[in-house]
């Protein structure tokens, strides 16, 4: 078990026992975070944004570590979040082996690495850290909560459960619940972890570690955050012409897909620790923005108190799928937020925010310009 913890990470500490929404505790937990721009002096230009799954806090590269960010297309001088303007924090999430606690992280009560003994966590969770975050740099209102993914998730348990901390919000490929096929392929992910003959309940090491698992739940996340769309077009039917490894035997890798599928998987594998990876796949699926709030899905939404919000989401994904965003933005605008709703046709899928984002910086750009 190991955290991946970017050079330029910070850290803010929570609550001595930090209460969880499931019932634990967590004693002396920390959150990562990264900032880019500078803040104003009225502190009034702060804008947060919440990751996926597996990102880290580095969202762009800056003085303290120059290197690409997950999001570097899109934040930075000039850009749609234009760090000129705004003040930018990123988050690493609760549960994540990127800095904040999270199972890999030592449990101060043993001394070890938490493992599987992790308390059971929840995306009010993060989003609870992640408010206490933004309140102990001072910020008492934030200008804009953006999230991505997950952070989606994540950001609309922040705005219902902290009313006030932020005038505005853009989801990008969010959702207020997990939907039935989400929750399959994640169970999947996770069985195929959990049925590693090196999974050992979760009490690996470096030596002994769930590889073959971590790869093949890492191929099934592919396979939903791009859209068959991009397949066709992008590989077809397109054979490899590279000479096939002995071991491969008669079954082996024969299309460009196959490969490209485990170029990304190999280095994923060791890179995020497949207990973090189990926590907060579960969040996921758990999340039901309506049931934590007691009540329906579309009456938590319009609780919600926001001046304006945009919501952005993308026709060809099957993770995330359109009309889950646009549940979002007809529960928030019947609450009397200005809302803006943007569905995308590009063809990258679920991970368009990230790759396609020639059409996601616009849009953004305009409404944080205009805000």
């Amino acid at each position: 078990m190991r955290e991946f913890i970017p050079s330029a990470a910070r850290f803010a500490d929570l609550p001595a026992r930090f209460p969880l929404f499931r019932g634990a505790t967590l004693t002396g937990a920390r959150i990562a975070y990264e900032t880019v721009g500078k803040l104003s002096p009225r502190r009034d230009n702060a804008v947060l944004i919440l990751t996926g799954l597996s990102p880290d806090a580095h969202a762009a590269s800056h003085p303290a570590d120059t290197r690409p960010g997950w999001w570097e297309a899109m934040v930075g001088p000039g850009k749609p979040v234009d760090t000129d303007r705004w003040y930018v924090i990123c988050l690493n999430s609760l549960g994540s082996c990127k800095g904040s606690t999270g199972p890999a992280s030592v449990d101060p009560a043993t001394g070890r690495p938490y493992g599987p003994d992790f308390p059971e966590l929840s995306m009010e969770d993060i989003a609870d850290a992640a408010a206490h975050t933004v309140r102990a740099l001072g910020i008492g209102r934030l200008a804009c909560v953006i999230g991505t993914s997950m952070g989606g998730m994540s950001a609309l348990s922040l705005l219902a459960r902290h009313p006030g901390l932020a005038r505005g919000h853009i989801n990008v490929c969010g959702a207020a619940g997990a939907l039935p096929f989400a929750i399959a392929i994640r169970s999947l992910q996770r069985e195929a972890i959990r049925t590693d003959p090196d999974w050992n309940q979760g009490r690996y090491d470096d030596g002994a570690y769930p590889e073959r698992g971590m790869f093949t739940a890492r191929k099934l996340g592919m396979l939903t955050y791009r859209s068959a769309q991009e397949w066709d077009v992008r590989f077809g039917r397109t054979r490899i012409t590279a000479q096939p490894r002995e071991d491969d035997g008669p079954f082996g890798h024969e299309f460009q897909v196959e490969s490209y599928l485990e170029r990304h998987a190999r280095r994923f594998t060791r890179r995020f620790d497949p207990n973090s990876y189990l926590c907060l796949s579960r969040c996921m699926d758990r999340f039901d923005l309506g049931e934590s709030c007691g009540g329906g899905t579309h009456e938590a939404l319009s609780r919600i108190s926001l001046e304006r919000a945009l919501v952005i989401g993308v026709e060809t994904d099957i993770l995330f799928p359109l009309h889950q965003q646009e549940q979002i933005a007809c529960g928030l605008s019947a609450g009397g937020t200005d809302v803006e709703f943007v569905p995308m046709d590009s063809a990258e899928g679920h991970d368009a925010f990230l790759i396609d984002t020639a059409r996601f910086g616009p849009p953004v750009a305009k409404f944080l310009t205009a805000f």
